[in-house]
């Protein structure tokens, strides 16, 4: 495409005459003195259709360039102002447009003519390419004179058509900025176009710049504006608005009362709804068959069904024909409540009456039905109301929903065909349910069968479809085939959002397959895709969870750096990554920066920031803020007092930790093994073992079963507490009850073994442990083979020290020095010393009893050459022994 030559022009300041003003046909200018019989002007008129004619050739003979102004030279060296606002007003490029008009231009030596500009911004409302308009509006400011009234308005109009709305607005701006007056028509358009979407401020700002221009605005207006902000729940800015109104000495009129009724009614203002159905009466304007419709809807909403009954009797009385809208509306108020058999009966007391109840009636009993999960009741209502009305597209949605949604999938697949035999073809909407609901119900395959015969010339797969069926598939592990899918929704023009990017990203994730993850993002940004708030926080947390933390920190300055503000949930992710990467100590900086920020913390907030103060080590501050939340209206979860519970009992704080476990219970909430396992664990470490065997008897008997971490806590204070014995008998529990030991468990008991000196026990704990397939840390390879030594089982100790060796553990000394005692004791002098040489070429510390017993042995098998090393080794330690006393 041609770029846009819209060079500036030092010539806009010359005004022109008037003489392009005439009437609105094609070659007005042309004609602004024609009389129908003069013979002249009818040449002139035919000279310049000729001569549009020939430089319309000319332009679309090829690209813009050298060769063809020559050939428009060659033409018409001096075009006129008729001939280029005839040639402008036939051109469909706008490019093409501009590119003339400049070169027209220069061929003048002077600005253009008003219409010569207002017909070129008319060329860009036309091909609604705006690219340049504003650079035209200033040059048209510089000159004098601004756009015609038609002219603003087929702008807006273009732009509204277009659905880019926020651009029409910024084009007003723009002709306010240029001190242009924009058309009354242009205001009204956009304001009425902005209330679809809706944008309440932008509305708002119309409307006072309208004021500010001396527009007379109108009740329809005012309303339009109540409207928009009473359903967004602004009320305050609806009655300042009403109130401005009826201080310009406006009526408010039966349709701004019934707005009102019903806007602020549905946000919950039922008062308020009232006030207004007694005022209009007041005033003396009737209620009509909305007002009382729109009351009803309202008292049925807020769960009045009385007063909505007594309503509706009030407006059924003595009226021979029924409102069949409120008569569906009574109808659904009955569903909502569960009063079918009301409903039922109003539906008859609407026959007697001479009404035959409307599909909209049925459709609103079966919407309640499947609300109240009565699907077998509903199809009855659907075979019923073939009587009295027809079953439209709504009537098979609303079944095929329910349907599916109760996992009645055959049955939907019935409704389907049935409603094809009645002619009516499945609409996308109905697609995208079936679609929605088989995914949630995990039945891929059939969801991508529907898809796949979708008649793509009745029913187009809409983003909607792709979106359902490509979340379905990531969720289930199944992400080629969701990228696939993907890949055909941008062959079919279908342009993915964000929430389709964060649906692709997130399971990419959740499969471990990171690195497409990212891919997916920078595709995002190649096609144009602005992420949202809920993206980036969304990409966050799978960044922050495959253990990405410097990708995770800069994510959420990039939040910042796109103008989001980061809400709770973007300090939730941010503060949990950190907390699980170990930097649970910047929790605090966070907290205080959302703080300031005046982010508004949920339970998830909370308990995240509580969670990284415990972690920190900062319980009295977490403790703080438990308060804090329950204040705020927030209540305390599980995982809440959990976190608080497990700080105070890893830092000994005990007493406070249980009286918070019976708080905790006391408000009902259903504690779960994490926090009976953490007061196990505290009360354990510091020797109370009668209390933490009743926490462990009371998660017994709340029907709990307890994990291998709260059996190791158990175990591990047993053993601490030399109670080995005990400690067997809880072992055994545990496998009784099914809890399989891991490689803790089983150290913890070899450790505790050795220590009471059963090394043979623990020998025996240690193959059964092998058997298990269980791998030893370096704490239990060391303990065991300390302890074989001690035992003499001088082989078997060795065995494990040269396996741990090989598979690349790393002894300590003490282990060293153990093997070098045992070796001695057995008699294995030579291998004794050997060991020592090691030892010592390792850097680990020997031990002065060590050598005492290897220079013993040595002795004993005559090896005085080695023996002489060991004394020296020996008289050196002693001498830094004694050095180290005198210090």
């Amino acid at each position: 495409m041609r770029p846009c030559a819209l060079a500036s022009s030092s010539r806009h300041g010359q005004r022109l005459s008037s003489t392009c003003d005439g009437p609105p046909d094609l070659y007005r200018g042309a004609v602004s003195s024609v009389d129908g019989g003069n013979q002249e002007n009818q040449r002139k008129f035919e000279g310049i259709r000729q001569g549009v004619d020939a430089v319309c050739r000319i332009l679309e003979s090829g690209p813009w360039g050298s060769s063809l102004e020559n050939a428009l030279s060659a033409c018409d060296g001096n075009p006129n102002t008729d001939l280029v606002i005839g040639v402008l007003r036939r051109l469909k490029d706008v490019n093409l447009a501009v590119n003339y008009f400049r070169w027209s231009e220069r061929k003048f030596d002077q600005a253009h003519c008003p219409e010569a500009y207002n017909t070129l911004l008319m060329v860009m409302a036309r091909s609604r390419n705006f690219d340049g308009v504003d650079q035209i509006l200033e040059e048209m400011s510089i000159a004098g004179f601004g756009p015609s009234n038609s002219t603003c308005i087929e702008l807006v109009v273009s732009l509204v058509k277009s659905r880019k709305l926020r651009e029409a607005f910024d084009l007003i701006q723009t002709m306010r900025k240029f001190k242009f007056r924009p058309a009354f028509s242009a205001y009204t358009t956009l304001i009425g176009a902005l209330s679809a979407v809706p944008e309440a401020d932008l509305m708002l700002t119309l409307f006072q710049q309208m004021q500010e221009l001396g527009y007379e605005v109108n009740v329809h207006l005012f309303t339009t504006l109540i409207r928009v902000f009473a359903s967004q729940g602004r009320v305050d800015a609806a009655l300042s608005l009403l109130d401005e109104l009826k201080s310009s000495s406006f009526e408010a009129d039966i349709v701004l009362y019934n707005v009102c009724i019903d806007c602020f009614g549905k946000v919950g203002k039922v008062d308020m709804a009232w006030k207004f159905f007694h005022e209009m009466k007041s005033h003396g304007l009737v209620p009509d068959d909305v007002t009382f419709t729109s009351m009803i809807g309202v008292l049925c909403k807020a769960n009045k069904l009385d007063e909505a009954v007594e309503l509706f009797e009030q407006m059924d009385l003595n009226r021979k024909v029924p409102c069949a809208y409120a008569y569906s509306t009574m109808i659904m108020g009955y569903g909502l409540a569960g009063k079918f058999e009301e409903a039922y009966n109003l539906l008859e007391r609407q026959r007697q009456k001479g009404c035959i109840p409307s599909v909209i009636a049925y459709n609103c009993i079966l919407t309640c039905l499947g609300k109240k999960g009565k699907t077998d009741e509903a199809l009855r209502v659907f075979e019923e109301m073939k009587k009295d009305a027809v079953p439209n597209l709504s009537t098979y949605n609303i079944l095929m929903n329910m349907l599916c949604k109760a996992g009645k999938l055959d049955t939907a697949f019935e409704i389907r065909d049935t409603m094809k035999l009645a002619g009516l073809f499945p609409h996308v909407t109905t697609v995208n349910i079936m679609i929605d609901r088989l995914c949630k119900a995990q039945k891929l395959d059939e969801a991508c069968s529907i898809f796949e015969e979708m008649d793509h010339n009745v029913c187009t797969p809409n983003a909607i479809t792709f979106c359902s069926l490509i979340d379905g598939l990531g969720r289930r592990g199944r992400v080629d085939e969701a990228y696939r899918l993907y890949e055909k929704m941008l062959d079919s023009d279908k342009i993915p959002d964000a929430i389709v990017y964060t649906s692709l990203i997130r399971n990419f994730f959740k499969a471990g397959r990171k690195e497409d993850g990212h891919k997916i993002y920078k595709e995002m940004v190649r096609q144009g895709v602005s992420p949202d708030l809920t993206f980036l926080n969304t990409y966050m947390n799978c960044v922050f969870s495959a253990g990405e933390i410097e990708k995770g920190r800069a994510l959420f300055e990039e939040i910042k750096a796109r103008k989001f503000i980061p809400d709770a949930r973007s300090y939730s992710i941010l503060i949990h990554g950190l907390i699980k990467a170990g930097f649970a100590r910047e929790t605090y900086e966070l907290f205080y920066a959302m703080k300031e920020q005046g982010c508004v913390l949920d339970t998830l907030a909370y308990n995240t920031v509580i969670d990284g103060f415990c972690k920190s080590g900062k319980v009295n501050k977490a403790y703080q803020l438990l308060e804090e939340m329950k204040v705020k209206g927030h209540q305390p979860t599980v995982v809440t007092y959990g976190s608080v519970i497990d700080g105070l009992a890893k830092i000994d704080r005990l007493d406070e930790a249980y009286m918070l476990f019976e708080e905790a219970k006391s408000q009902g909430v259903e504690l779960n093994v994490v926090v009976y396992s953490s007061l196990v664990d505290g009360f354990g470490k510091v020797g109370r073992i009668d209390e933490a065997y009743l926490i462990m008897e009371e998660l017994m008997q709340k029907g709990l079963t307890a994990n291998v971490y709260t059996w190791n806590c158990l175990l591990d204070a047993l053993v601490k507490a030399m109670e080995i014995n005990e400690a067997l008998v809880c072992f055994n529990s545990m496998k009784d009850l099914n809890c399989a030991p891991n490689a803790i468990t089983y150290s913890i008991l070899i450790n505790g073994l050795c220590r009471v000196r059963k090394f043979n026990k623990a020998f025996v704990f240690w193959q059964e442990m092998q058997k298990q397939g269980l791998q030893p840390n370096v704490i239990t390879y060391t303990t065991m083979i300390s302890g074989l030594a001690k035992a003499g089982n001088i082989l078997e100790a060795m065995g494990l020290f040269e396996r741990f060796k090989k598979n690349g553990g790393l002894l300590d000394s003490g282990c060293y020095n153990t093997m070098i005692e045992g070796l001695s004791i057995a008699n294995k002098a030579t291998e004794a010393y050997s060991l020592f040489e090691e030892t010592r070429l390792k850097g680990c510390n020997i031990y002065t009893k060590t050598c005492v017993i290897l220079l013993d042995a040595l002795h004993k098998a005559e090896c005085l050459e080695q023996a002489a090393i060991v004394g020296a080794v020996l008289r050196e330690t002693a001498k830094s022994q004694h050095a180290a006393r005198s210090l």
